[in-house]
């Protein structure tokens, strides 16, 4: 793997703000039901970006800190949610005292994160009991014209990690799963926008990034599922991983 490139890509996202807070998703109920403990109440949302899963959450009607440390994404973050506390940081530096918060969250950025260390701070910051839980949504290429779009644009970093194992390390407990299907309903003109969010084509040549949305543009006019629809379903399959903290000495779990 090219260090150099890894670190361009993780460090791309305020370049195309926009396009990522216009076309990407957000999150099924069914996987934030999931994801969220009962006894929660101060989440924080880390790697928040501009703040998809934080509305998640901030719906749920959680006290919500967001930690994000792409200057651009966080003030996109906080122009559209102006209560929630939103603070630079990242997964191995957050800036919140020990045992603060009783959920950490994270959406389609632990791989972006080294997970060993990510794990310690994020104990720090949790409270005994607290849980660790990380979501990503992940194009469901079994759709053929989706299939085509991954040929088109490529694989992520999430999408190889995916296809893999994700176990939360210690001192975490054990790794819980979770997936759903669903449809998110879109035009071409967001496809086109998702597609120019992604970290790889953020970094492109300026000749690659053109020639791959032109790409993406001559698939939907040509497919025979697309073509002449003004809008359409890009399925996606959500997967929901989460491993809690061990309580303290007197078995109680923290209630955040």
């Amino acid at each position: 793997m090219d260090e150099n490139r890894t670190t361009e890509q993780a460090n791309s996202f305020g370049r195309a703000a926009g396009e990522y807070e216009r076309a990407r998703p957000g999150y099924p109920d069914a996987v934030v039901d999931w994801m969220l403990p009962a006894a929660a109440r101060t989440v924080l949302d880390l790697g928040a970006g501009t703040g998809k899963f934080t509305r998640c959450l901030v719906a749920r009607g959680l006290d919500v800190i967001a930690v994000e440390p792409d200057d651009v994404m966080r003030a996109t973050l906080a122009a559209g949610l102006p209560k929630v506390r939103a603070l630079a940081g990242t997964g191995e530096s957050i800036p919140l005292p020990d045992a603060s918060v009783g959920l950490v969250t994270i959406a389609q950025a632990w791989h972006w994160m080294d997970a060993a260390r990510a794990a310690v701070e994020i104990a720090r910051v949790l409270r005994p009991g607290g849980t660790l839980a990380l979501v990503w949504n992940i194009r469901d290429e079994t759709v053929a014209w989706v299939r085509r779009l991954g040929d088109i644009m490529g694989s992520s970093d999430a999408e190889r990690s995916i296809r893999g194992t994700i176990k939360i390390p210690e001192p975490f407990g054990v790794t819980e799963t979770f997936e759903t299907d669903w449809q998110n309903d879109i035009d071409v003109e967001s496809l086109v926008a998702l597609v120019a969010s992604r970290s790889f084509i953020i970094t492109a040549s300026p000749a690659d990034r053109a020639a791959t949305l032109a790409a993406v543009r001559e698939l939907v006019a040509s497919d025979s599922t697309l073509a002449g629809r003004a809008r359409f379903d890009l399925p996606y399959r959500t997967y929901g991983f989460q491993a809690t903290l061990p309580s303290g000495p007197t078995g109680s779990p923290g209630t955040g």
